[in-house]
């Protein structure tokens, strides 16, 4: 069986500036998992497919959590509360993405958006040189990366997860990415 999702184009090649470029890879690789997700039950939604035990709702909660730890908490260097949600706390530390008992669907899809809407405006208007501020994440000014380093790291994330979900996708009903 083979479906196709139905995953949004790349951004076009007119984008040559590289903040322009990062902001939308990222938006398409936001719109990417999102679609590969796109149709699953609810079972499928809460159940893993892999040894490791995540499963496709835990990776949005995941990246949702990622851009707030990255964005908010990183590099506008806010306070915020439990940056680690979306990790499962076992006797030795984080173990796990785990969206919380009671979460639903709808929430954890909510969260996702409403994070990524703060990550847009965070990152809108500053230039990819820019510092971290201390105080949140990041200690000081040693350890804070650039805006540019962070999108980039986002970026290759978003990428990475997006082919696990393709391999669980496929697993689940034979839906195959790109």
């Amino acid at each position: 069986m083979e479906k196709n999702p139905a995953v949004p184009r790349e951004p076009g090649h007119e984008v040559g500036d590289a903040h322009g470029l990062l902001l939308a890879y990222l938006d398409y690789y936001r719109a990417v998992v999102l679609a590969k997700v796109d149709g699953l039950s609810e079972e499928e939604l809460r159940t893993s497919r892999l040894p490791s035990g995540w499963a496709p709702l835990e990776m949005i909660w995941h990246l949702a959590h990622v851009e707030r730890r990255w964005l908010r908490w990183g590099f506008l260097g806010e306070a915020v509360e439990e940056p680690w949600a979306d990790w499962l706390h076992g006797p030795s530390g984080p173990e796990r993405w785990a969206v919380p008992d009671g979460v639903s669907t709808a929430e954890v899809l909510e969260t996702f958006h409403r994070y990524a809407a703060d990550s847009r405006a965070i990152t809108a208007d500053v230039a990819l040189e820019a510092r971290a501020e201390g105080g949140g994440r990041f200690a000081g000014e040693g350890e804070a990366p650039s805006l540019g380093w962070i999108l980039f790291h986002l970026l290759q994330e978003y990428a990475r997860h997006a082919g696990h979900l393709d391999v669980v996708r496929e697993l689940a009903d034979g839906t195959r990415g790109e």
